[in-house]
């Protein structure tokens, strides 16, 4: 019998997420002890985007063929142990290394992650269990820069291993839940081998993966440019935190409805509603950056569309692939990331010849190119 782990997984994402959110806050504090530059900086951040997104896919293939369930155990805590021991290291190259092996911790996990919760969860509420664990990990990215600020208010950088612990304790759970027991591999693997090149010839899951890229784009802009758009407005960097984690509450609201409306509605159409609707608070907000109560609520609307799509793009993906789910999950969660990182470094650079608004102005125009591209987008009715 089936036992469904999304509230596990979940909780596993948050954690998985929340590590992964700590450099951004620990930055200001190693630059001066270790003397790293502002260009060092920005390769550090390169380094984690690289390992944490663009590899997932590459996890999500190997997982597809091996059963690799029992990494579940190690993965987080091993995470947990990179990113907290950060105050004990005094080598810029050895900062490095733990940085990159963070990232492979968030790769492993999210393919993993996803693949297990469609393996466990039952196929009518397939969209709403993908909700739930992509809120986890949407939750703890934005609660990981409160938490973290509020530990180092009260302790040094030195004892940030205590944050290990519940990375420790969830794989003490995992041990005893059964989790473990389901495997990685899909039946229609063990008769078929799915080859990276065929993603170009898979109509549904290449168009999907340019759709969701194209979202990403002002996605990661805004979760990136956001505190630099608002600190250029006069307004503190503590006030820019809080109105970034307002975002961030607004994507994981937005990805709990998108998954439960795509159950009920059809993952499509949702996907394609989401996009043709975020670009009115987005702009709306990028013209009134502030705390107007229409900003505010713009913003809070511009990451809950954004976020709604994901749930259903991660079901359709699945859907798309079968027998490759792992991989499948990997394209969504990590490689559409990277693609929105790749459009987030063209749009700073924009905003340095033309200006930081009509930078992301022009940024927020993929989004109903991203909604074009998935009208064009067979979507699979059922699992083959």
């Amino acid at each position: 019998m089936k036992k469904d782990g999304t509230w596990l997984l979940s909780t596993g994402h948050f954690l998985n997420d929340f590590y992964c959110n700590f450099l951004p806050i620990l930055l200001p504090i190693i630059m001066p002890k270790l003397g790293i530059s502002l260009t060092v900086s920005g390769l550090l951040v390169m380094v984690l985007s690289i390992t944490s997104n663009m590899m997932q896919p590459v996890f999500g293939y190997v997982m597809d063929r091996h059963n690799l369930s029992r990494i579940l155990i190690p993965v987080i805590p091993f995470g947990a142990i990179c990113i907290c021991s950060i105050g004990l290291i005094s080598t810029k190259f050895m900062l490095f290394v733990i940085i990159a092996f963070t990232g492979l911790s968030v790769s492993a996990f999210h393919p993993l992650g996803s693949t297990l919760v469609a393996k466990t969860a039952p196929s009518e509420r397939q969209g709403r269990s993908m909700s739930y664990y992509i809120a986890g990990g949407n939750l703890g990215y934005a609660l990981a820069p409160i938490i973290v600020i509020a530990f180092l208010d009260r302790f040094s950088m030195t004892e940030l291993p205590w944050l290990m612990v519940p990375g420790f304790l969830f794989a003490f759970i995992c041990l005893r839940s059964g989790l473990t027991d389901f495997s990685t591999v899909a039946e229609q693997a063990k008769g078929k081998v799915f080859h990276l090149r065929e993603v170009f010839h898979n109509a549904a899951i290449l168009r999907l993966n340019i759709a969701m890229g194209l979202r990403c784009c002002t996605h990661v802009s805004m979760s990136t440019l956001l505190p630099l758009l608002l600190v250029s407005h006069g307004y503190s960097g503590i006030l820019s935190g809080t109105l970034l984690t307002l975002f961030l509450v607004g994507c994981t609201v937005g990805g709990l409805i998108g998954g439960y409306l795509g159950d009920r509605i059809a993952h499509k159409r949702i996907i394609i509603v989401s996009l043709a609707l975020a670009i009115f608070p987005t702009v709306y907000f990028y013209l009134h950056p502030g705390t107007e109560p229409l900003s505010l609520v713009a913003l809070f609307l511009t990451g809950a569309l954004l976020l709604a799509p994901q749930p259903s793009s991660l079901v359709w993906a699945q859907r798309a692939m079968p027998g490759s789910e792992g991989m499948a999950s990997g394209m969504m969660l990590g490689f559409s990331f990277g693609l929105g990182s790749l459009g987030t470094a063209i749009t700073a650079a924009l905003g340095d010849q033309i200006g930081l608004t009509p930078a992301l102005l022009i940024s927020s125009l993929t989004l109903p190119l991203a909604a074009i591209c998935t009208i064009f987008a067979p979507f699979p009715q059922k699992k083959e």
